[in-house]
């Protein structure tokens, strides 16, 4: 297949281009070729004539977006849109990244797939809006939710470690409960999702949640770092800009079903810490 990938230069975009390279055609486009949010995309992504469009780019500072709802709206919901618009313009299916923050977290165990979505924040608001574009404007999509996704340089075991590195003692959230997923089994499992053709709603996750503080612990852990004392603390104590839904670990029903599943979040922890050396 010919395969557009959104955000190419970001961790997940990265990540599936290494796994789809060697089957598929990839036109990578990333910021410079494609500004999210300006209709002017439409024709961008139209003109690449791609068969499926992976659409992972995104607005993803969570606390930016609530600084900035409308630019949140304007590049996650619209853009999406867009992509959407380009899919079907050109014929073109269409794998579409989204969130757990798109339910309020009031659950008391993992979300399902068609679990009524209610974000509480304007960047799950945004990703829905997404989500709801894709639904009302394609036939053939894929939309598949992530959850704490983790690869590449950025993000919170690489913000661990440096910390780490720096202080005695961390302090983590307690009671913030998720599903920690790495970008290359997401990569892995996006590529026999899209093999299947069985179009619809997907949670993508590694096996298992936890909470912050649990996340950490593991991550010094496997890295050996059992020099560093580690407190926790409540989501009430850590102020941000954005309301932080405290339970929303996914469960990966619909996937599981068609044999798509991801090994336990503990394992691939393991697995990126042997790349983060």
């Amino acid at each position: 297949m010919r395969i557009a990938i959104t955000g190419a230069s970001g961790q997940l975009g990265q990540a599936l281009q290494q796994v789809l390279a060697a089957s598929h055609e990839i036109i990578a486009l990333g910021h410079a070729e494609l500004e999210l949010g300006d209709p002017r995309c439409v024709a961008v992504i139209a003109a690449t004539d791609a068969d499926l469009v992976i659409h992972p780019a995104a607005y993803t500072n969570v606390d930016g977006c609530a600084r900035d709802p409308q630019r949140a709206y304007r590049v996650n919901g619209l853009g999406t849109r867009y992509v959407a618009m380009a899919c079907r313009q050109i014929g073109a299916q269409m794998v579409y990244i989204s969130t757990n923050e798109v339910f309020d977290g009031s659950a008391s165990s993992p979300y399902f797939e068609y679990d009524v979505a209610t974000p509480i924040n304007a960047y799950g608001r945004s990703k829905y809006v997404g989500e709801q574009a894709v639904r009302e404007l394609l036939g053939e999509y894929y939309i598949a939710r992530v959850a704490w996704l983790y690869g590449g340089e950025r993000n919170f075991i690489r913000t661990v470690l440096r910390l780490a590195s720096e202080r005695d003692t961390l302090s983590m959230v307690a009671d913030e409960i998720g599903s920690p997923t790495y970008s290359a089994d997401v990569a892995l499992a996006i590529a026999q999702l899209i093999e299947t053709e069985y179009y619809g709603s997907y949670h993508i996750v590694n096996q298992g949640h936890c909470s912050r503080y649990d996340l950490a612990a593991e991550v010094l852990r496997q890295a050996g770092r059992t020099n560093v004392t580690l407190n926790p603390i409540k989501l009430a104590d850590y102020k941000r800009d954005s309301l932080v839904p405290a339970y929303t670990p996914l469960h990966n029903i619909a996937a599981a079903d068609i044999g798509i599943t991801l090994r336990p979040w503990q394992e691939a922890v393991g697995a990126y810490l042997e790349t983060a050396d």
